[in-house]
């Protein structure tokens, strides 16, 4: 097979170095043209422990930088309680600070303040912080969507394929906090709001391709989705409370209420575009 020869046809590189190769060779890139260079390592992996090809020996064994991740260093800001109406903190000022000095901050701020503390998101993401007279009211991650929901995936209505070859065109907002000395009527849904116009632009600008709807998952046993709502999110469903990688099929998590927006009335035409059909 094809893999297999370029294997024998470079006997002195290293797995990595192969994966490379086999990315320029089936140009297999990501969509802001970097190799897909870990997917493919996984695919070659996944081959060799399955008999199909035989991969060189490991050359070394790199660290995991994420295996050990340090918690966020705190940073100390204003605290004092903002308790107003809306039209009384405006004009929000949103700003976009991954690979940014705030970054600090706004890691900081996830982990003090949201139950969920901080956790780093994987794949593409965007970190936002919303101030009000230069004060630090909110923040909000987005990330890649999650692989599979089935509420989510009957709604739009693709196929495996096609929620394959598609779910990149998806955003997750993964965390949203709106700090708890923070008591603005209406804030959530406001920002929810701005937010919803402001990200595609955002997302184009940094990884050079759109997004046609946003997810994300409530815990039913601590809110109501009530700023979602509001925001004119739409209630999908629920997921099973199983988790991915779940062998068991029962529930070992609290259930999640699954909201979605999507961004463009024929959002499911772009979603169930080209690709794998089947």
């Amino acid at each position: 097979m094809f893999i297999q020869n370029l294997i024998d046809q470079n006997p002195y590189d290293s797995r990595r170095r192969l994966s490379v190769k086999l990315c320029e060779a089936w140009d297999w890139t990501q969509a802001n043209g970097a190799y897909r260079d870990m997917v493919c390592r996984g695919l070659m992996l996944a081959l060799h422990r399955a008999g199909h090809i035989k991969l060189p020996e490991k050359k070394f064994s790199p660290k995991n930088p994420l295996a050990k991740r340090r918690a966020p260093e705190t940073v100390t800001i204003d605290q004092s309680p903002i308790e107003k109406k809306l039209s009384a903190i405006k004009p929000l000022e949103f700003r976009q600070v991954r690979r940014t000095p705030a970054e600090k901050l706004f890691n900081s701020l996830l982990a003090e303040h949201h139950y969920l503390g901080y956790t780093q998101p994987v794949g593409e993401q965007l970190k936002y912080i919303v101030y009000a007279q230069k004060q630090p009211i909110a923040c909000l991650a987005w990330s890649s969507a999650a692989r599979h929901i089935g509420c989510r995936d009957r709604f739009i209505g693709w196929t495996q394929g096609l929620r394959k070859d598609n779910l990149h065109l998806m955003a997750y907002n993964s965390r949203f906090l709106v700090l708890p000395w923070v008591r603005v009527p209406h804030l959530a849904s406001h920002i929810l709001g701005r937010m919803s116009r402001m990200l595609p632009k955002d997302w184009q600008a940094f990884y050079r391709h759109p997004v046609y709807y946003l997810e994300t998952f409530v815990d039913k046993e601590r809110f109501a989705g009530t700023c979602y709502k509001a925001a004119n999110w739409l209630y999908l469903g629920d997921t099973t409370g199983r988790g991915k990688d779940d062998n068991t099929h029962r529930q070992n998590r609290s259930i999640k209420a699954v909201w979605g927006y999507p961004l463009e009335k024929n959002f499911k035409a772009h979603l169930n575009a080209g690709g794998r059909r089947a």
